[in-house]
């Protein structure tokens, strides 16, 4: 017995002494005593901003939100939220009121861009449930808009940076008249907006018919990595072959393939779209203005390959934004758009 009391009383001196000299300086020692846990340091993903911890009233976030303990990998690397036509929800679809204001959602067939200062939410609201029934999820590209269908999607743009990406609106918020939106803490990374908090942002919504055709050039994508045993990419990086896709449009496609010079090893040239290969100039030409003049003037160019004519769109810094023009085509020009990679002189 007097044994375990003077035991218990030289601990407790020794760790009287680590914490006096913890306390002193302006360098304190911290102190490792055995048998205690060690705690692994937390290592910061690259491009990831160090904000302050949820609660701490120090962030560019609101009160007691913030940043998760534990962010998944990776997160620069999400790719946009994969578009798909759901039918919109009746009872999150209804005219609502929040403090007093009544917020009345558009209709499905309405489009809507706006602009204005957008925010993000994360670990306050992290697994609950959003407006339509789904659970929040701040590491995934999701959205809350106060009018805009749910679910629907939209694509927002950094109006400092230029950043865009896709998102899924599946809540509603924020119910600020100085706020247009709060996206997802992973969404507000790839804005460039997670440091300040806010940013101006544009969010334009993506339509229906659009959502149709970026979900059949997803689709025939799949197919033709298949056809050629080729991994299928994640979505938003996959080729293009049309907005429809049948047996027609896959010969059309493996010969285009097999005759395109520019089929090698990739060059410094960038992304683009191919558009059409026409046996006569004058074809080419009359395409390139059509386009020109359904699409406000984008790059276009035709250029001779044999005796072939190819019409290209670009270029695309990256296969995403090349996939994404394509998706945006005017359906009436019934193109096949095919991504390459050029290398130009």
């Amino acid at each position: 017995m007097t044994a375990h009391v003077f035991h218990r009383a030289g601990a407790c001196t020794l760790l009287a002494a680590l914490l006096a000299l913890a306390g002193c300086g302006s360098n304190p020692i911290v102190a490792s005593l055995p048998g205690a846990p060690k705690v692994k340091p937390h290592k910061r993903e690259p491009g990831v901003p160090d904000l302050p911890p949820a609660g701490s009233g120090r962030g560019g976030y609101y009160k007691d939100d913030g940043p998760g303990d534990d962010p998944p990998p990776n997160l620069m690397q999400t790719p946009d939220a994969e578009v798909r036509n759901d039918p919109p929800l009746p009872r999150s679809n209804r005219p609502y009121v929040v403090f007093g204001k009544t917020y009345t959602p558009i209709p499905n067939d309405q489009p809507f861009t706006q602009r204005g200062m957008g925010t993000w939410y994360g670990k306050k609201f992290h697994g609950q449930r959003t407006s339509s029934g789904e659970l929040y999820d701040m590491y995934k590209m999701s959205a809350a808009h106060p009018t805009l269908p749910i679910p629907s999607y939209a694509r927002v743009t950094n109006l400092n940076t230029g950043k865009t990406v896709i998102v899924r609106v599946n809540d509603r918020g924020p119910f600020h008249s100085s706020r247009v939106i709060d996206v997802s803490y992973t969404a507000a990374l790839k804005l460039g907006l997670l440091g300040n908090g806010s940013s101006q942002l544009e969010v334009t919504r993506i339509m229906p018919d659009e959502i149709e055709r970026m979900v059949a050039a997803r689709k025939a994508g799949t197919l033709i990595a298949a056809i050629e045993g080729l991994p299928v990419a994640p979505p938003g990086t996959v080729p293009v072959l049309s907005a429809t896709t049948g047996p027609d449009d896959i010969e059309n496609f493996l010969l285009a393939r097999d005759a395109a010079p520019d089929r090698a090893a990739p060059g410094p040239g960038g992304f683009y779209l191919q558009l059409g290969a026409y046996s006569r100039e004058e074809s080419a030409a009359t395409m390139r203005e059509r386009l020109a003049s359904a699409t406000r003037g984008s790059d276009y160019e035709v250029v001779q390959a044999g005796t072939l004519y190819r019409l290209y769109g670009g270029p695309f810094g990256s296969r995403e934004e090349a996939a994404n023009a394509a998706a945006r085509l005017p359906p009436a020009l019934r193109l096949k758009p095919l991504i390459v990679q050029r290398q130009v002189n």
